[in-house]
């Protein structure tokens, strides 16, 4: 009798601490998930997750992210079939993880503003670009890459290279050579071109 007892005791006991082992190791696995799911969360809105205009940090399509205008990549048209149409071409080397691309991208958002019919806009990620530029022609893209970016050149239609310049330049500077190479006259003088600086912002304009 003593012996049953004692089992039926045993076997309580033994019941009575694993189900409150389960309902600790419970509670501790519910806790747990909790702390993982605030850190993930407290993460996406830190600032190291955010998009940042001045740093050399990928943080995407900064057409999309700075330059307003995301639909600009990648080019419906590469510069043969532009050419081909008998269209002149303004192409843009730049790199997504470089600060002054991301302060340069609102360019070819003002460019596609005025002179869309006019003229064929490429952007080149020169990461997309063969390293030996032998294998180039004429034709193609890379063969006017010179190794740095922003780098913006323009070709007109009989596929001569009419203007050539590396680093962040005004719109208006590049306006100038585009109409030069179009044949439109100057713009007023008095006419105030969009600051592009203004238009940036951390994320959109």
């Amino acid at each position: 009798m003593n012996s049953w007892l004692s089992d039926r005791l045993h076997g309580c006991l033994s019941l009575s601490l694993g189900r409150v082992l389960a309902r600790f190791l419970q509670r501790g696995l519910t806790l747990a998930i909790a702390f993982l799911c605030i850190v993930g969360l407290s993460g996406l809105f830190s600032p190291s997750a955010s998009a940042v205009l001045t740093d050399d940090r990928y943080d995407g399509n900064i057409f999309a992210l700075y330059g307003g205008n995301g639909s600009l990549v990648p080019a419906r048209v590469n510069l043969k079939e532009s050419l081909r149409l008998g269209r002149g071409a303004l192409l843009l080397f730049y790199v997504d993880d470089s600060s002054d691309c991301k302060l340069f991208s609102p360019l070819l958002n003002q460019m596609q503003a005025f002179y869309t019919k006019n003229l064929t806009l490429i952007p080149v990620p020169v990461d997309s670009l063969d390293p030996d530029t032998s294998n180039y022609s004429p034709t193609d893209e890379g063969f006017y890459y010179r190794g740095l970016v922003p780098q913006t050149v323009l070709i007109n239609a009989e596929g001569e290279k009419v203007f050539d310049q590396e680093g962040r330049i005004e719109f208006p500077v590049v306006d100038v050579a585009v109409r030069q190479m179009l044949g439109l006259p100057g713009i007023n003088p008095a006419y105030q071109f969009r600051n592009t600086k203004k238009q940036i912002n951390e994320i959109n304009p």
